[in-house]
């Protein structure tokens, strides 16, 4: 098993396995917010891609938050998961949908600050994060980038369960995961500091690549 130092440590070794990507036009990088944020920065640095965030909220059933419905993603993207939303009332619904709505847009307003999001139309969007554990966000990140246009969907981890690799290869484009531990665990054995990753930090890690 090998570790990483930090989440940037995690950037460096998985940009080794993107430089295909240097040079290509209309590539974008978005980090899933908040902890792939610190990890997208030192890839989009290696690219030469401009960052952008990514900021998915999970619609959560009222009596068991974990339990996902479905998500919303930037500019009104939502996806719904049929079979687990027809347990709940329209009203039901829509007042989870109000919370999290406002919850992402506070989060984007916070993150981006005056500066739109990044058209995502015809491009190559590669989205990363610091880890795949269940893959469940990383699978709504690349349906809601989708649905922003994005022509092809790149997802880049440096460390994933090979059950949750398999899933996202079924979804995304192309799959790039550093390693595929037989005996996965948790995303945190794999780096020596994964401390929780600020507000500050992902504000700072968009305007030093602004």
């Amino acid at each position: 098993m090998t570790t990483y130092r930090d989440r940037a440590d995690a950037g460096r070794v998985l940009s080794e396995r993107l430089t295909a990507l240097i040079g290509e036009p209309d590539v974008v990088v978005l980090g899933l917010v908040r902890g792939g944020v610190p990890v997208a920065r030192v890839v989009a640095e290696r690219l030469g891609a401009p960052l952008d965030v990514l900021v998915v909220r999970k619609l959560g059933m009222p009596w068991a938050r974990e339990v996902a419905f479905g998500a919303l993603g930037p500019g009104g993207v939502q996806v719904l998961n049929d079979a687990v939303a027809s347990r709940l009332s329209s009203d039901d619904i829509a007042e989870v949908r109000h919370r999290e709505q406002a919850e992402l847009e506070r989060r984007e307003r916070l993150y981006r600050g005056d500066r739109p999001q990044i058209d995502l139309t015809g491009r190559t969007a590669v989205i990363v994060d610091d880890g795949l554990a269940t893959g469940a966000t990383a699978r709504v990140a690349v349906e809601v980038v989708r649905q922003l246009g994005a022509h092809r969907v790149v997802v880049a981890v440096p460390v994933g369960a090979q059950e949750a690799y398999e899933l996202l290869a079924a979804e995304a484009d192309q799959v790039i995961c550093a390693q595929r531990p037989a005996d996965f665990g948790a995303v945190s054995v794999y780096y020596d500091d994964f401390h929780e990753v600020s507000d500050e930090e992902v504000t700072e890690a968009l305007t030093a690549t602004a």
